[in-house]
């Protein structure tokens, strides 16, 4: 009587392996954070507009042609309570937002781009275009496919939001 053949399992590396893979991801992640702040800001140098930090430039770019308030952006997961109410304030009296009263509730405070912070977010989007091109004619987002690495991080990001209501 014969035996099946084995079947072939991916070889998954033991624990301690993962945790140091973990770990490298969690350190490149945080350099590729502060990077791109600082292209952002070297973009912004090399244009004249040394007004704003790099953290309120994301802010106009995830803005957008939305209309907000704080809260939501916060709620977002982008950025910190504190650190948003305070570069909104910094933004609107630099002219780069509006702001209104939401007339539903009078607490609330929405927000939306003038004219000005629209340029910026523009610029931006434009600075991401060009790294999205360059990254692509060098072959940079086809190993692994970009598309699988942004499922992998919405995979983690899904497990430590979990982690975190889990906490609460």
């Amino acid at each position: 009587m014969s035996r099946p053949a084995p079947t072939l399992r991916p070889s998954v590396p033991p624990m301690r392996d993962r945790t140091g893979a973990y770990l490298e991801s969690l350190q490149i992640l945080e350099r590729l954070h502060k990077l791109l702040l600082d292209l952002v800001k070297d973009e912004f140098e090399r244009t004249g507009r040394n007004e704003l930090t790099p953290v309120q430039a994301l802010i106009l770019y995830n803005l957008g042609g939305a209309e907000v308030t704080a809260g939501e952006l916060r709620s977002r997961g982008i950025y910190q309570g504190s650190n948003v109410s305070y570069n909104l304030k910094k933004l609107v009296k630099m002219g780069y937002v509006s702001h209104e009263r939401c007339e539903t509730d009078r607490r609330a405070i929405r927000v939306r781009l003038t004219a000005t912070g629209q340029e910026v977010r523009d610029m931006v989007a434009e600075l991401f275009a060009r790294h999205a091109g360059g990254l692509e004619m060098s072959g940079v987002l086809d190993d692994p496919p970009i598309e699988q690495v942004n499922l992998q991080w919405r995979r983690i990001e899904r497990f430590w939001s979990e982690q975190i209501r889990y906490i609460y």
